[in-house]
């Protein structure tokens, strides 16, 4: 049973532990064990000993500051969400270069949860999916696909979330909480969507500066067309030309087109 348990991650409950010889007694408290051990026989290198545990004193040995940090960085919760903030804190950076911040706390992040993760039990494919994850949102901002990148970034992420911690193992205590999943999915989803519907928007938005820019404005004449003249718009002084005829001093123009410079305006009626 004992070999099994190595090789085969079969896991048995305390009772059939018990029947099978693979432990002693079943203990409740650790004063329960001593008395349960208490007279037991047990073989050394030395020779055969005898416990006398009833009476015997407890001295509680806490974990030094070193220790607490490292149990609280073991943690796969923390891991699972070192690992989200070190990811996005390097890729503000890369988008936003100079900003320093985020790139400093991504990278320690980053760091200290491949730490956290060398402790875990890890499942490679999880920590893959999570990273294609990100690169699918990362894609949904640059190429139009509709949010199709983006649902399939949410699912690869959820996939990932799940599976980075591998629970076939003796070690099924370490999970990582499906709260602390839900709250990093629903954060990098809103995340990406503001982004790329803030993005859409842009590229939808009538350019504001250049010769573009200028297209549709009304501006006023300041001299007589026939057909050119000059034009002021936002207080700007432009050489025009009018496509429907003569337009006299101090009329309200709009401008149609951009031509070498030269706006094609239209009186308004």
């Amino acid at each position: 049973m004992a070999e099994d348990a190595v090789r085969k991650s079969i896991s048995i409950t305390e009772t059939e532990a018990l029947k099978e010889g693979v432990i002693d007694t079943i203990a409740f408290s650790v004063q329960d064990l001593l008395e349960k051990i208490d007279g037991k026989e047990i073989n050394l290198y030395s020779g055969e000993k005898v416990l006398h545990t009833k009476n015997a004193g407890v001295i509680t040995l806490d974990m030094s500051f070193k220790q607490r940090i490292l149990s609280f960085l073991s943690d796969p919760n923390i891991a699972y969400i070192l690992l989200m903030i070190g990811i996005y804190g390097i890729l503000f950076e890369i988008f936003s270069p100079g900003a320093i911040f985020p790139g400093v706390i991504g990278g320690i992040s980053i760091i200290t949860a491949f730490y956290s993760l060398h402790t875990l039990p890890v499942n490679y494919a999880g920590l893959a999916l999570i990273i294609f994850a990100v690169i699918l949102f990362v894609l949904e901002i640059k190429v139009m696909s509709h949010g199709l990148l983006s649902i399939g970034g949410i699912i690869s992420l959820i996939l990932g979330s799940i599976m980075l911690i591998n629970t076939d193992t003796t070690l099924e205590v370490f999970k990582i909480s499906c709260q602390v999943i839900l709250v990093f999915v629903i954060l990098t989803a809103a995340f990406f969507i503001f982004a790329i519907s803030f993005g859409i928007k842009a590229q939808r938005r009538k350019p504001s500066t250049g010769t573009e820019g200028i297209i549709g404005e009304i501006g006023e004449t300041i001299s007589n067309l026939d057909p050119e003249g000059q034009v002021s718009i936002h207080g700007e002084i432009w050489n025009a030309e009018s496509i429907e005829g003569p337009i006299s001093n101090s009329t309200k123009v709009r401008v149609t087109q951009v031509s070498n410079l030269k706006l094609m305006v239209r009186k308004i009626i």
